[in-house]
């Protein structure tokens, strides 16, 4: 509760599934901004998902569900699209302040 404003309660700040997307999107369109995982490259090589098919999620997908807030406060959420016919892929980004992506894996979403 707010001390300096009795009766009223604090809401923390929530990022909602469109604002992610289109902070992904924006920070996405430069390559500067991104910075992939050890074990997201050793993933995209055992699932055979390219490099410019995770961009290509990164910018023009959707988000699955709700962005969370993680242990170190930021942003995670997984943008998913499909691609290479009917295969969705999924990949699972950490928004980074002020303003990076971190990519933590890449999945086929089709699969069990």
């Amino acid at each position: 509760m707010d001390e300096s404003r009795p009766g009223r309660k604090v809401v923390p700040y929530r990022l909602t599934a469109k604002a992610a997307e289109e902070r992904i999107r924006f920070l996405a369109q430069l390559t500067t901004n991104i910075s992939w995982g050890l074990h997201t490259l050793e993933r995209m090589v055992e699932r055979e998902i390219a490099d410019v098919d995770a961009l290509r999620v990164l910018r023009d997908g959707s988000c699955a569900g709700e962005p969370e807030l993680t242990a170190r406060k930021e942003w995670k959420c997984k943008i998913v699209k499909r691609i290479r016919g009917s295969r969705e892929v999924g990949v699972v980004v950490i928004i980074i302040q002020p303003a990076r992506l971190f990519i933590k894996t890449v999945e086929w979403e089709d699969l069990p």
